[in-house]
C-alpha cells in the first residue's frame, strides 16, 4: 500500500468520524506546496469516498501570480457562505489562455455532504474553525517539487513558480498550516491521524 493510499485511509477515517462544521457540511482541506500532489491526492480521495456525496474545490480556480492566497473573499462569499448556510454555492474559475489569467466559467457548487478543498492555503487559519479534517501533502523537497510544477505549467513559468515557492514557504511559516494537519504525507508525517 503506497503512502497516499495509506494516507486517504487515515484522512476518510477521521472525516468520516469528525462534525460537519460548515453547516451540513464536512469540509477536508488537502493543503501543502506547489508541486507536492495534493491535487492527485484530492482526486484518490474523492474515488475512495464511494458513496458519499462530495464536491472538489481547487485553489488554483482562484489564485493567479499576482493574488496567491488574496482571492480568499470569493471563495468564502461565493461557496463557503453559501454551503454554511445550506445553500447552493458557485465561483467563476480563472482560466489561463496563452499563460494569462483571465475570469472563466462559472462553476456551481451544490451543497455536498463533504466538500474537499485542495490547493495551496486551503486549510489557513482563517477556515480552520469550519475544517473537518485537514491534510498536509509534501512528500519531495523543493527542487523536485520545482520541477514538477514546471512539467505542469511549461518552462516559461519557470521564474513565476520559483517566485511563488518562496512565498508559499513563508505563507505557510506564517499560517502554523502543517502544524493544523490531522494527517500529514511526508517527511514530516506523524502516522496520522494526528
Amino acid at each position: 500500500m503506497s503512502e497516499f493510499d495509506r494516507a486517504a485511509e487515515a484522512a476518510i477515517a477521521h472525516l468520516l468520524a469528525a462534525p460537519a462544521r460548515l453547516g451540513p457540511v464536512r469540509v477536508l482541506a488537502v493543503d501543502g506546496p506547489s508541486g507536492a500532489g495534493k491535487s492527485t491526492f484530492a482526486d484518490l480521495l474523492l474515488s475512495r469516498l464511494g458513496a458519499v456525496d462530495a464536491r472538489l474545490v481547487r485553489t488554483d480556480d482562484f489564485a493567479t501570480w499576482d493574488e496567491p492566497v488574496e482571492w480568499w473573499p470569493r471563495l468564502r462569499a461565493g461557496v463557503l457562505e453559501p454551503l454554511a448556510a445550506g445553500s447552493p454555492g458557485g465561483y467563476r474559475r480563472t482560466e489561463w489562455p496563452g499563460g494569462r489569467p483571465v475570469p472563466g466559467a462559472h462553476v456551481p457548487v451544490p451543497v455536498p455532504e463533504v466538500l474537499v478543498l485542495e490547493g495551496v492555503s486551503a486549510a489557513r487559519a482563517a477556515i480552520a474553525p469550519r475544517l473537518s479534517t485537514v491534510v498536509w501533502v509534501e512528500p519531495v523537497g523543493a527542487a523536485l517539487r520545482l520541477e514538477r510544477a514546471v512539467a505542469r505549467d511549461g518552462e516559461d513559468a519557470r521564474g513565476e513558480l520559483r517566485r511563488w515557492q518562496r512565498f508559499e514557504q513563508e505563507w505557510f511559516a506564517a499560517d502554523g498550516t502543517r502544524a493544523r494537519a490531522d494527517v500529514r504525507i511526508g517527511p514530516a508525517a506523524t502516522g496520522a491521524p494526528g
